[in-house]
């Protein structure tokens, strides 16, 4: 498994390329606006395959080039089914949100559920239903070779957490939602939406805002 990283947009939202080397196929978890040149560059340098969009919540930093992607290379979003105002309604997402800039209309093409184990680029991929800063909000878990590593969009930050003072956050959800990542391995890496990648172990040790 490789895992590239490409922030992208006016907040650096991170797209994540995580790729099968011996499949040549990939999937892309979140596509911030400004993704697609880079993406489309790194697919076509590597030639790989994309097989779908993952998209861990639908907050408009985080979906800006879902839909473009997505028909470009004609492979599903994958989304949970509560975000799907946020994600299909570009209205919607402006009257909550206050998106900087219009935002494509795309469809969710698979809906994902809190359990769901989806098979995409050669991976096993487990969903996990994490909302809290925003509905519809899924991390996604993949093990590859003994290691495990989870993408948990705005979820859980290095020493931090996302913002739960948005359209449908609340802190005591997010709070269950964060302990749910804390029974994987200390191990595990976690792949936030923004900033550097951390771990289980170095969460439930010193994040100030959940303690395991």
């Amino acid at each position: 498994m490789k895992i590239e990283i490409f922030p992208s947009g006016p907040l650096d939202t991170n797209a994540y390329l995580v790729s099968c080397e011996k499949l040549r196929e990939a999937v892309l978890i979140d596509a911030p606006s400004g993704a697609f040149g880079e993406i489309s560059a790194r697919l076509k340098e590597e030639s790989l395959r994309l097989d779908a969009v993952l998209l861990t919540h639908g907050h408009w930093d985080h979906i800006g080039d879902a839909g473009r992607i997505s028909r470009e290379f004609e492979v599903p979003i994958v989304a949970g089914a509560d975000g799907r105002p946020l994600i299909e309604d570009p209205d919607f997402q402006q009257s909550r949100l206050f998106a900087g800039a219009p935002l494509d209309k795309m469809s969710i093409g698979v809906e994902a559920k809190d359990g769901d184990v989806l098979e995409y680029a050669g991976f096993k991929i487990k969903c996990v239903d994490v909302p809290g800063h925003c509905p519809g909000s899924l991390a996604f878990v993949f093990e590859d070779g003994g290691k495990t590593c989870v993408f948990v969009g705005d979820l859980i930050f290095e020493g931090s957490v996302g913002r739960t003072d948005l359209w449908g956050g609340d802190f005591a959800t997010l709070e269950k939602s964060v302990k749910k990542i804390y029974r994987l391995p200390d191990s595990a890496a976690i792949y936030p939406g923004h900033g550097a990648p951390t771990s289980v172990g170095a969460e439930k040790a010193a994040n100030p805002f959940v303690r395991a």
